[in-house]
């Protein structure tokens, strides 16, 4: 009995701190995201880059890097099913979620574009419930709806309007499919992700989106102006590629190898809040109470989606009744 309690206490003490790792991970992430919204939208205004050369840049540049560093590390070897589960995710988790997002992005207003990512956690908890069986409890719903209205809290707020609707429906539509499909990449390959070193999955999908996307960008490549580029551009796509793409698709498996599929969705309400702060900042914008409240709310949102109960609690409590 004694042996007993001291394994369970041992796995326990192992997942808390393989949550914590994912916590940390994801909340990177999002944070590295929440930059990158101003500086994508800053980079396609400059007309000097349109919205399929920088997402085949992104996609691209990521998945050179990727390569560089797999050569350092020990790489399994992948069975032919693998490959198989690599180009289905990269096509939800990285081309369609990437490409259709940036792409929306132009066509749409800024704001049309952060309310719709909010929907993100909504469709994650329900894809969850009927693929992975995760139950849709209280909390998760208290939690989901508190987090999506803080986050909309900070939008209205930081834009200055207060209405919806102002963009094109072919970008809203855009943006739609970008959280619809990050949504199925984080409930439908989470245990998949869980098998491989972050770096070997990445190298992999990255190579498939860059192959998958290269017929239809490479025309928009090639009308670059490289000579007479501006440096500041250079940079806001150095950022997107390095940091808001290769640096966060190295820290999202860990967040879904640790975490659950709504919890992990969860911090993308951290997206908007850090856009907020850096408006506010560099004084584009003035501290307000809406964001202070929008803030509280993200966070005790976040906060209550990670009390909820999970499937495997529930059939452990199950168990103990028998």
């Amino acid at each position: 009995m004694q042996k007993e309690l001291s394994l369970h206490f041992q796995k326990r003490v192992t997942s808390m701190k393989g949550a914590t790792k994912g916590h940390i991970a994801i909340l990177i992430a999002n944070i590295v995201f929440g930059l990158n919204i101003n500086i994508v939208k800053s980079a396609l205004a400059s007309g000097q880059i349109n919205a399929f050369a920088l997402s085949y840049f992104r996609i691209l540049g990521s998945c050179v890097v990727f390569w560089i560093v797999s050569a350092f590390i020990p790489s399994p070897k992948l069975e032919k099913k693998d490959y198989l589960f690599l180009f289905f995710a990269s096509l939800f988790g990285v081309v369609i979620n990437q490409f259709t997002y940036i792409v929306g992005l132009k066509t749409t207003a800024s704001i049309d574009a952060s309310i719709i990512v909010t929907i993100t956690p909504i469709l994650t908890m329900i894809i969850a419930a009927i693929h992975l069986r995760e139950p849709i409890t209280s909390k998760k719903v208290i939690g989901v709806v508190l987090g999506c209205s803080g986050a909309i809290t900070i939008i209205l707020n930081h834009s200055g309007v207060a209405s919806f609707g102002h963009g094109e429906i072919l970008g809203n539509s855009l943006c739609l499919l970008s959280s619809l499909s990050y949504a199925f990449y984080l409930v439908f390959f989470k245990n998949f992700v869980a098998k491989f070193n972050p770096v070997v999955l990445m190298k992999w999908m990255f190579l498939f989106g860059s192959l998958v996307l290269l017929p239809f960008c490479w025309r928009n490549v090639g009308q670059i102006d490289f000579v007479h580029i501006k440096p500041l551009v250079l940079l806001q796509v150095a950022y997107t590629v390095f940091m808001a793409t290769s640096f966060t698709y190295f820290l999202i498996p860990i967040g879904q190898k640790n975490l659950r599929p709504t919890t992990m969705s969860m911090y993308n309400y951290v997206q908007p809040l850090v856009a907020s702060v850096v408006a506010i900042i560099i004084g584009q914008d003035a501290f307000t109470w809406a964001n202070a409240l929008g803030a509280v709310l993200v966070f005790v949102g976040v906060y209550i989606v990670t009390q909820s109960v999970s499937r495997k609690q529930m059939e452990g409590e199950k168990l103990k009744r028998t």
